[in-house]
């Protein structure tokens, strides 16, 4: 751990007391790609999840979190979350609404805490990874810990390769 810089997101799994590790990784600012992490990772695409942030036409703002591989399905996600429709949030907005940054965004500890959604395949895996808050660092964490701690919903709201 040493010379890791815990980040918020870190600091508020401590205080919950649930495990999990910081895992850095080389930015590449031309990719910010979760295959490019998963690469760097060593790890399993399917296993590195992205966080999404979307706009529903009837709940506002929430949260997809989806493997690196999938596409979050536009109409899955907004049945899902109760809306009609809903659509990803313009890249500028992503700063003043969460808080965070493309390539750094978590699902932990965004300024307000939105409603969640986790992709149902984070079950097969006994631990995931997602953004640890900054470009360059990811937990490891067991997915129903998370998936528990941000209050999230489990459901099929991504499209994934064949």
């Amino acid at each position: 751990m040493a010379g890791i810089n815990k980040t918020n997101a870190a600091r508020l799994l401590d205080r919950a007391k649930i495990h999990y590790e910081l895992v850095p990784y080389v930015v590449d600012e031309n990719n910010l790609a979760a295959n490019h992490i998963a690469d760097q990772l060593g790890e399993d695409i399917r296993q590195v999840f992205k966080t999404l942030v979307l706009h529903g036409d009837r709940t506002g703002y929430f949260v997809c979190v989806v493997p690196g591989n999938a596409e979050v399905d536009l109409k899955k996600a907004a049945k899902a979350s109760g809306n009609k429709k809903c659509d990803l949030i313009p890249m500028k907005e992503l700063l003043p609404t969460t808080g965070y940054i493309r390539g750094g965004c978590s699902p932990i500890g965004m300024k307000k805490a939105f409603p969640t959604f986790f992709h149902c395949t984070c079950e097969e895996f006994d631990y995931i990874y997602v953004s640890a808050g900054v470009r360059g660092l990811q937990l490891k964490i067991e997915p129903h810990r998370l998936a528990d701690f941000v209050r999230a919903t489990i459901a099929d709201i991504a499209t994934l390769p064949q």
